[in-house]
């Protein structure tokens, strides 16, 4: 990539040198469709005979060539989210069939692959770096550190720990397990309550300065918490759920992203799998499965969103898309900085993910989907209470920093 020949100590934006010395987060996808519109694995068969036409070796070299920008470092337009093959939602799937589909991923385009010493724990890691070490220097492994994981033995404690020291042990390992000596993208997974912002930054920044880290992002963040760290150390990132259905982004954080040239990541872009329109109200949710812990995704909840995969269906039966699709280009299409990070354990969720960088929204398409989810109150909580507490101020619906410093403490 073009910044690989620049020196990364200032691409970084290292600035300020004077300074003071998760589980529990916001963690995609599942079954067929039994209500009103196209039923999901019809529609998938619809788009991909159409798709037929175009042939699979130009719809490659597309995805290929789409990139975008978040801040200096240069990504594919749509990444991949490594949570799923780690078991996070679900049961995880067979090691060698999670690496296989990692570099499936690569082949069809994808230079960003996001990960996290949380995911597994530290199985997620251990696989992208297994899976990408042949293609190292022609991708970009984004990872997080922050929530209170035994180093040794991988127990995840309650609550965070992105104390200075914890930090700079913590990348030792990730990068171990990553098969590298150098991290593209080291985000903190959540706001650390008991860490000023500054101090999480500095240590960050000692990273880049020796070279193993090269940038820095925040996750789960809100304005004040993003000024006051990229006032140390340039944010190049911030990851935060955005969706159609899952707005909380459009309150402070995306305007902030735009004024400081921070790029935008959203992380569970398809809806933790329901805007693709397989995760009906009679699915059955297994006790294992993260989303049964949550309001939105009760059988009544679901039942009462219907609507909003309706209304990407709709959209997507003139452009010969899916539901996914659609949701996926709306947000590519609200601003070029925004890359989207959808995960999957299955191939064709994969190709059908990165077809979606073929569809264009059109003004009209866009005011319609606008209008059509402005008619639609969408049930239930995104996260459950103990996962939206790790959420920080201004980074969730209700809340705002604007005049405040956030969630984290002063220096």
């Amino acid at each position: 990539m073009n910044d690989r020949t620049n020196d990364p100590i200032r691409e970084a934006g290292l600035h300020r040198p004077d300074r003071r010395k998760l589980l529990v987060t916001g963690l995609g996808l599942a079954a067929t469709s039994l209500f009103t519109g196209t039923p999901a694995n019809a529609q998938v068969e619809q788009v991909r005979q159409s798709a037929g036409a175009l042939g699979s070796t130009d719809l490659q070299k597309s995805a290929q060539n789409a990139r975008r920008k978040l801040g200096s470092l240069e990504v594919s337009a749509l990444g991949f989210g490594c949570m799923n093959v780690a078991g996070m939602y679900n049961r995880r799937i067979d090691r060698q069939e999670a690496i296989r589909l990692i570099r499936a991923a690569f082949d069809r385009g994808v230079t960003l692959f996001d990960t996290a010493e949380v995911y597994g724990p530290f199985l997620g890691e251990e696989m992208v770096g297994e899976a990408l070490a042949p293609v190292r220097e022609r991708v970009v492994i984004a990872t997080k550190f922050g929530f209170d994981v035994d180093l040794k033995t991988g127990e995840v404690r309650p609550g965070h720990n992105s104390r200075p020291e914890h930090i700079k042990r913590a990348t030792e390992g990730s990068l171990r397990r990553l098969k590298t000596d150098y991290i593209d993208l080291h985000y903190q997974h959540r706001v650390d309550p008991s860490v000023p912002i500054e101090d999480v930054a500095g240590a960050v920044q000692d990273l880049i300065r020796e070279g193993k880290v090269r940038h820095f992002g925040l996750s789960g963040a809100g304005g004040a918490t993003i000024r006051r760290a990229h006032e140390v150390q340039r944010v190049t990132a911030v990851q935060n759920e955005y969706s159609i259905w899952t707005r909380d982004p459009e309150i402070e954080v995306l305007s902030t992203c735009e004024e400081l040239g921070i790029g935008f990541v959203p992380w569970s872009p398809l809806g933790m799998g329901y805007l693709t329109g397989t995760v009906t109200p009679m699915m059955r949710l297994g006790s294992e499965d993260l989303r049964a812990s949550m309001a939105r995704f009760t059988p009544q909840a679901r039942q009462a969103n219907w609507r909003v995969v309706e209304l990407l269906q709709r959209v997507g039966a003139r452009k010969q898309a899916t539901a996914g699709q659609i949701a996926l280009a709306w947000l590519l299409a609200r601003k070029p900085w925004i890359v989207p990070i959808p995960g999957t354990t299955s191939r064709k969720h994969m190709e059908q993910n990165m077809d979606a960088l073929q569809v264009k929204l059109s003004p009209a398409d866009i005011k319609e989907i606008e209008e059509g989810f402005a008619r639609i109150r969408v049930q239930g909580a995104r996260l459950n209470a103990e996962l939206l507490a790790g959420i920080d101020i201004g980074a969730k619906l209700g809340t705002s920093s604007k005049g405040g410093r956030g969630m984290s403490p002063m220096p």
